[in-house]
């Protein structure tokens, strides 16, 4: 992991350290990768329902769609297929929700609970084509794997 992540992850278990909420947990972790990274237009996430849709939670950025349907856009596939998606071009994504004209490319990236479920999801849009690489994959990752651990997820 590159020495960018691995900066933005201490400060993210400082951050959440003895908060097991994931609200506030989400919150200080959207503000933080939104002020953090560049070239990129919204950062948050999404939760999952019992209703079998994700919704709306902490973010930064313009306003977004409340709920995504499982397995549909970007975010609803990440929850589904339990992987992180990388979409480079998201006009090129099938079933792409545009919750922002101005979001070009996109990662999602999977969050789990003590069960192994999949219980909510880190989503980072930008107005660049391609913005995303394999380095940020693997810090993102790493964030959701510290969100994991922090929070009392229900």
């Amino acid at each position: 992991m590159e020495d960018f992540y691995r900066m933005l992850c201490a400060k993210l278990s400082a951050l959440v350290d003895g908060e097991r909420n994931p609200v506030p947990n989400m919150a200080n972790a959207a503000a933080l990768l939104f002020q953090d990274l560049e070239r990129i237009n919204w950062a948050g996430f999404y939760t999952m329902t019992d209703g079998g849709y994700l919704l709306l939670a902490p973010f930064q950025g313009k306003p977004a769609c409340i709920q995504i349907p499982f397995g549909k856009g970007v975010c609803g596939t990440a929850a589904e297929t339990d992987s992180t998606q990388l979409v480079d071009d998201v006009h090129s994504f099938s079933g792409h929700i545009a919750c922002d004209a101005a979001s070009r490319s996109e990662i999602v990236v999977p969050i789990h609970g003590r069960d192994g479920s999949v219980v909510a999801v880190l989503d980072i849009d930008s107005p660049e084509t391609a913005r995303f690489t394999k380095e940020d994959k693997a810090g993102l990752e790493e964030v959701a794997r510290i969100m994991e651990k922090a929070c009392d997820w229900h």
